[in-house]
């Protein structure tokens, strides 16, 4: 993590619980609010997490200042979780070639509460900017992670809606689960930010 993180307008939205009729006993659908003018209901839906009891999700969207295709060209790089995720020290792709199906082998930097983590690409929607991943296995806390990213065009801006759902760990609340990762989430996308400020600075003031 840097020592002074970039500016943002990032901001968290813890979500509401609303009953499902088609889930089942248990399970409830949580939904993000809803920016309509920048983010399709075709491709909100994707946040929208089905959670049992001991579960939480909660969502972080992001406005960043460069068009969406210099966005995604950081976003998914499956292989390369670190360009931007400063808590991230090392990635290996053990199984596949990047796409959909494959795993990766993710090690995080000391002081977290996790060691490495076994990561599944579970989505990888280039047409309509959309990456999901699941955690299935390693040394750490968050079970049954799963994280869904979305980037949405606002002009020559980008919106970034990154949203997850997680067991809670044994001896946490609800709420310590979400501000952690809530907060980790939020690093990521302020130094996504500033990757991709500064690579739209430079293509701009590169000569035609």
């Amino acid at each position: 993590m840097p020592p002074n993180p970039p500016k943002s307008s990032a901001a968290s939205h813890r979500v509401t619980p609303a009953a499902s009729a088609t889930a089942p006993p248990g399970v409830f659908k949580r939904k993000i609010p809803s920016r309509a003018t920048t983010v399709p209901e075709a491709v909100a839906r994707y946040h929208n997490h089905a959670i049992s009891s001991n579960q939480c999700c909660s969502a972080v969207v992001q406005d960043i200042a460069a068009p969406v295709s210099t966005v995604w060209s950081v976003v998914r790089r499956f292989d390369n979780p670190q360009a931007y995720k400063h808590f991230v020290k090392s990635c290996h792709v053990i199984v596949g070639d990047g796409n959909v199906g494959s795993l990766r082998e993710v090690h995080v930097i000391s002081g977290l509460p996790a060691a490495n983590s076994t990561e599944r690409l579970e989505i990888l929607d280039d047409e309509r900017h959309i990456m999901s991943f699941s955690v299935i296995g390693g040394e750490h806390r968050l079970a049954n992670y799963r994280s869904v990213t979305t980037l949405h065009p606002e002009g020559d801006d980008t919106v970034v809606v990154e949203s997850y759902v997680v067991d809670i760990p044994p001896g946490n609340t609800e709420e310590d689960t979400c501000v952690f990762i809530d907060t980790i989430v939020r690093c990521n996308l302020q130094s996504l930010t500033q990757i991709a400020e500064n690579l739209t600075g430079r293509n701009r003031a590169a000569p035609p």
